[in-house]
């Protein structure tokens, strides 16, 4: 079950003892009782029907008791690498940690170089809260097992899969690289005030802002060996001032903003007009594809999730599609 869904109903699920993923309003997952599950906050979702922005009386259940063993943890910000660590053999580890937090900011950091990060998969997101309430609220990650809410924590539903199962990790980006400069940073940060544009030092929000796309609807675009890993713009500064990013550049990595997609769900459709929705325990998609695709009420395919503050897969994501598929 991949489904939005009443509180009442998912307290019922939960008291019959359904291991669960859970998310929605922090109202709504403060109203569950204690069990098998893990939740974090964010009120966008995407329904086969589109886009949706939940109310304080609805969440969004992944039941996961029909996949495999599941088991639970939570990891503070030192910790992180444990996520990884102690994931099962043959399966993968959910996770969900609150954005703008240590945690998010530590896994961010380091999760390509956690020991078994590419061989026990983990997969996730980022929680958040509705955009209006950005610098009022903060995200929450719940540990169900105490109804226990936290700030700055990851919280985890290992997934341990029977020998004959495979969980095929599925991620949609719809940005490729442009063909102009190319930008290389001198340390791993969120924050930005200089980057060498085709070797020559300059000061990032002003490079931006010369170019007009302090708007923030194209990533930055990495070539990582060939694949492609979009870092995001939070928010640009004032020439001369600072760039805050939705998750860090690396040094090493030759980056290049991403080329403008003309239309959002129509490019969506495409990429998942071959798969179908059978077998996906999980799925997740990017705020920023939701606000700039302007996805609210308009379906792109039988993928159903939350619509997320950055997505989890191996490491942390922006403007992208995850999906697990158990095979």
């Amino acid at each position: 079950m991949n489904k939005l869904i009443t509180v009442q109903a998912a307290s019922e699920l939960i008291r019959n003892g359904n291991a669960l993923t859970l998310a929605g309003p922090e109202s709504a997952l403060d109203q569950l009782p204690a069990g098998n599950w893990i939740g974090g906050t964010i009120p966008y979702f995407m329904l086969t029907e589109g886009g949706v922005v939940a109310n304080e009386g609805k969440v969004f259940v992944n039941n996961l008791a029909a996949i495999g063993q599941i088991s639970f943890a939570s990891y503070g910000s030192d910790d992180l690498a444990g996520i990884a660590g102690n994931g099962p053999e043959n399966g993968f580890a959910l996770t969900i940690i609150p954005a703008g937090s240590t945690a998010h900011q530590k896994f961010a950091a380091d999760a390509a170089n956690f020991e078994d990060a590419f061989v026990k998969p983990t997969v996730g997101w980022i929680a958040g809260v509705h955009l209006s309430e950005l610098g009022s609220k903060t995200p929450k990650v719940y540990d169900g097992r105490t109804s226990t809410k936290y700030e700055d924590r990851a919280v985890v539903a290992y997934v341990s899969l029977p020998e004959d199962k495979l969980a095929s990790i599925e991620i949609i980006n719809l940005f490729e690289q442009d063909d102009g400069d190319v930008l290389t940073f001198e340390e791993t940060s969120f924050g930005v005030q200089q980057c060498h544009v085709n070797g020559k030092t300059v000061n990032f929000a002003e490079y931006i802002r010369n170019r007009s796309l302090e708007h923030g609807k194209l990533p930055l675009v990495g070539d990582y060996a060939g694949a492609h890993i979009n870092v995001s713009l939070q928010t640009v500064g004032e020439a001369g001032g600072e760039v805050i990013l939705y998750a860090p550049v690396f040094p090493g990595i030759d980056y290049r903003f991403a080329k403008p997609v003309a239309d959002y769900a129509a490019a969506f459709r495409t990429e998942l007009s071959t798969q179908t929705d059978e077998g996906v325990a999980f799925s997740c998609n990017c705020i920023l594809n939701f606000v700039f695709g302007e996805l609210e009420g308009k379906a792109i395919g039988g993928v159903q999730g939350p619509v997320t503050f950055g997505e989890i897969a191996y490491q942390l994501l922006n403007q992208t599609l995850v999906s697990v598929r158990i095979i």
